[in-house]
């Protein structure tokens, strides 16, 4: 077992799912900051001002840490700019496999897978926690979450957690939102504990993927199957709108908001491209064409472009937030199916999971350039390129904020 640059204390000689629990209440408490300029108990009372020292805004979801720049969600994700609570841990990338039961742990610095982790029934997403110390393991036909110690690399006693195909954290740090597909169903539940505090029932099939708005006062949820899009109030834990995107056999994706929160951006496998959408309107989005297939999608550390992975067609599409207009379009050499995946911490590279060919691949954005193509278990999906920089985690494969 790899434990990379932790440092092996009392505490941590404490069964793992006893340490997990108590480091998760303890800290629901404090922000991980990411840099010492700013105090974390300060970061969580105030709001963003233009030098990116926060100051009170009423209008936020209470609790919830103010974005550092008001004009830039993403300000908190600038390479290197770690959290102090994972600025020692060894970087890795975590790979579930979903026909494999596996999780492929590959070294980023030798492209070479150094340990397997058997898990629960069909992994489909590695999914940081809200305080970045512990990353989840969503095991959906396990109806478990595996919990890995992301400093050591230590795998604790899975949780019980009914079909949990992907996972959320809502902005203020209080609640796991479990994507519960095949069951219908949102389910709001304490992000430390994991025990229930909500369900809520939906009427539209295959909830997948979700983000939430500038003042996490709501957030939008991608339903798969039945080609539409929720509109969910965050507080009240209660869906305030729904709508059929205006396609036929519309099969939507991963969900991003750009820098600005202006704009929403929903991949589509069968409409081939991103639904654009004013998520505080919710009215009738348009379509942009990417790519056949488009299925993830990641922000650039700089916030300039969102990288689109294109599974159909084997292709990643670069669209620029300034325009909002493809400005590019990069084929894999020899093809591929790339799915789901996450960005280097220092921008450099982007890490995604190729679904039909068993394989990771790391692609220099710099260049463009495939840096490796690395072989995994059977069906690997959401994989979490960890760390990453960022105060905080909303879930997914790592959406920091």
């Amino acid at each position: 077992m790899d434990t990379g640059s932790a440092r092996r204390t009392r505490a941590r000689r404490r069964p793992f799912a006893l340490r997990t629990l108590t480091a998760l209440i303890a800290g629901s408490a404090v922000l991980p900051a990411c840099s010492s300029s700013h105090s974390p108990h300060a970061a969580s009372r105030t709001a963003p001002e233009r030098s990116g020292r926060p100051v009170a805004d009423s209008r936020l979801l209470p609790g919830m840490p103010p974005p550092l720049d008001p004009t830039d969600l993403y300000a908190a994700d600038r390479p290197g700019k770690l959290s102090p609570v994972v600025k020692d841990f060894t970087p890795r990338v975590y790979v579930p496999n979903t026909l494999s039961d596996t999780v492929s742990v590959i070294d980023p610095k030798t492209f070479k897978v150094i340990k397997t982790i058997p898990v629960g029934h069909q992994p489909q997403h590695v999914v940081p926690s809200w305080d970045l110390k512990t990353l989840w393991v969503n095991n959906d036909l396990g109806n478990t979450l595996t919990p890995i110690d992301a400093a050591t690399g230590r795998v604790g006693r899975p949780v019980d957690v009914h079909d949990p195909y992907n996972l959320y954290f809502t902005p203020d740090g209080k609640h796991a939102v479990v994507m519960a597909s095949k069951d219908r169903q949102l389910v709001f539940r304490d992000a430390h504990t994991m025990r229930v505090k909500k369900t809520v029932p939906v009427s539209c099939a295959g909830v997948n993927h979700a983000d939430f708005s500038p003042d996490g006062r709501y957030f939008i949820v991608s339903c798969e199957f039945s080609g539409e899009l929720l509109k969910v109030d965050t507080a009240r834990m209660k869906v305030v709108g729904q709508q059929k995107l205006p396609m036929r056999g519309a099969m939507p994706q991963d969900v991003k908001i750009s820098p600005d929160g202006k704009t929403w951006y929903i991949a589509d496998m069968t409409a081939d491209g991103l639904w654009v959408l004013d998520g505080d309107a919710f009215t009738r989005p348009r379509l942009l064409h990417t790519g056949k297939g488009a299925h993830g999608l990641y922000v650039s550390r700089d916030s300039r472009h969102l990288f689109i992975s294109n599974r159909g067609e084997g292709s990643i599409g670069v669209l620029s937030f300034d325009t909002g207009k493809l400005v590019r379009r990069w084929r894999i050499p020899g093809g591929g199916s790339p799915d789901m995946g996450g960005m280097s911490s220092d921008g450099r590279m982007l890490w995604l999971s190729g679904r039909y060919n068993s394989e990771v691949y790391a692609i220099d954005t710099r260049d463009w350039r495939l840096k490796a193509r690395i072989p995994v278990g059977g069906g690997p999906h959401g994989l979490a390129v960890y760390p990453q920089p960022g105060r905080y985690s909303l879930g997914h494969t790592g959406v920091f904020r």
